[in-house]
């Protein structure tokens, strides 16, 4: 029996895809050659052109799925926060301390930003922005951060802080010290959203 070409199409792209996340993820973008990844998976390079165009193609593709990984676990680490802050804070501290993790270090926060650029410009910065705006505006609405900020433009900067948060852990000769550093900082400065209690209410 023939089988459906839709089927045969998305198991050339995954075998594409898995291949090239391992070669990326062990010998770097850079040094990752096509043959030997094609070769891998058992296709040529002409069907890397048919499916991704070329390599930068396929290492959007390979982070696009590395990043729905993350969301994943972000969102499960966030769902045991005893309250809505408290996951707020979680989501972008377990994003940053991803970093410390060799492959989406390498492919994410390092290899990434270099081929692609700026990560907030990537198409999934939008999403990320998208939920950090609904979680602060329903923080204001519930009284715990502060009315006078405006919830997507802290969110941007939110966004754009927590990638660069990433990125110097990615690229320091001691990413554990340095990601003790960074979670620790950053998490000051979201506290700076926090509202604080009026002292005339005692």
């Amino acid at each position: 029996m023939h089988r459906p070409r839709k089927e045969m199409i998305a198991e050339t792209r995954a075998k594409l895809i898995a291949a090239a996340r391992h070669a990326f993820g062990t010998t770097g973008y850079a040094e990752a050659s096509m043959d030997d990844f094609t070769a891998s998976a058992g296709l040529t390079r002409g069907a890397l052109y048919h499916h991704f165009g070329d390599k930068k193609g396929l290492l959007q593709a390979v982070i696009a799925q590395i990043d729905g990984e993350m969301a994943a676990r972000i969102n499960e680490v966030a769902s045991r926060a005893p309250t809505r802050w408290q996951h707020f804070v979680d989501e972008c501290s377990t994003y940053i301390e991803m970093a410390l993790e060799p492959e989406i270090q390498r492919i994410m926060f390092r290899d990434g930003p270099a081929v692609l650029g700026d990560p907030a410009q990537w198409p999934n910065a939008s999403a990320c922005v998208v939920s950090m705006t609904d979680h602060l505006t329903a923080l204001q609405e519930e009284g715990v951060v502060v009315s006078s900020v405006d919830p997507e433009t802290a969110s941007r900067l939110i966004n754009g802080a927590s990638s660069q948060a990433a990125q110097r852990i990615a690229n320091s000769n001691d990413p554990e010290a340095t990601s003790k550093k960074v979670v620790t900082a950053f998490k000051q400065l979201l506290e700076g959203l926090l509202k604080k209690p009026d002292p005339q209410s005692n």
